[in-house]
């Protein structure tokens, strides 16, 4: 009975517009009876339960599938979100990566790294988790954000703080290693073609900044430059259509080197690099 449920509910998200019904009707089935999604078979038909059609509903609401279950998966992490912080994407798993081979280059035995616009603490928890030795330091503004943030990080090693990204960690001037940001990048007029889940439920703080989307990562570049140790490196992500944009607010008349694009696991412009230049 409940793989026909689901079958059910498959039909009635795609026909909301949810971007991947199955795995969401599947994935709720298995948070409402309390198991794995690959163990969907073994509930009985006597075991379903009703609540099912609730949370269905409120999905088709388009309300994130992750404020339904309050969990979030990102890299080998399970995070709780909600109401009031961003939800982490699969799209910056990579930027996350592509950090982590970074540092691991460094050949540091203790990197210093600084996660701005921390959110859910999803980068900077996992790259506390995939960098053994690292001292990992994280800032949000949100209050609300923050509510979650300090549940994610409880009994980690990450320092997290909270205040604005761009005046943050000012006892750390010139001692980093890798600045990493996942910082708000939609042009407000833009405002009508983002994705209802992110529009109506993300806020606003993380998703939004200035006409081109650019204005906090044009700060950024200053705070990333102030906080480096010269050949430190930043790593920022953006949308996919500014590709070529970022890495030139990285120019080697602002301090910087090696500026250049990344391409996601969809091969489409994900996120932005640069090197801070030797004296």
């Amino acid at each position: 009975m409940l793989l026909a449920e689901v079958a059910q509910a498959t039909q009635r998200l795609a026909d909301a517009g949810v971007p991947s019904p199955r795995t969401d009707a599947e994935e709720l089935a298995a948070f409402v009876h309390g198991v794995k999604r690959g163990e969907l078979h073994s509930v009985k038909d006597a075991d379903f339960d009703a609540r099912y059609w609730e949370v269905i509903a409120r999905r088709e609401q388009r309300e994130p599938l992750q404020h339904i279950t309050g969990r979030a998966y990102f890299r080998y992490l399970e995070l709780q979100v909600g109401p009031g912080v961003f939800v982490p994407r699969p799209e910056t798993e990579s930027v996350v990566g592509w950090a982590i081979d970074a540092v691991r280059a460094m050949d540091v035995v203790e990197p210093c790294i600084v996660d701005l616009c921390t959110g859910s603490g999803a980068i900077a928890l996992a790259l506390a988790q995939e960098v053994p030795r690292s001292r990992v330091h994280a800032v949000e503004l949100s209050e609300e954000a923050l509510t979650w943030t300090r549940k994610n990080v409880e009994g980690s090693r990450v320092d997290l703080r909270q205040g604005d990204a761009l005046t943050a960690f000012r006892d750390l001037d010139g001692q980093v290693d890798l600045v990493i940001s996942n910082p708000p990048y939609i042009p407000l007029t833009e405002w009508e073609y983002v994705a209802p889940e992110a529009r109506d439920y993300d806020p606003e703080l993380a998703l939004f900044s200035g006409e081109d989307g650019l204005d906090l990562i044009r700060g950024l570049e200053r705070t990333a430059h102030r906080l480096l140790r010269p050949g430190g490196v930043v790593v920022v992500e953006h949308a996919d259509t500014q590709g070529g944009q970022v890495p030139w607010i990285f120019t080697e008349e602002r301090g910087w080197a090696d500026a250049a694009d990344h391409p996601d696991l969809n091969n489409r412009p994900r996120f932005a690099t640069a090197r801070k230049a030797l004296p």
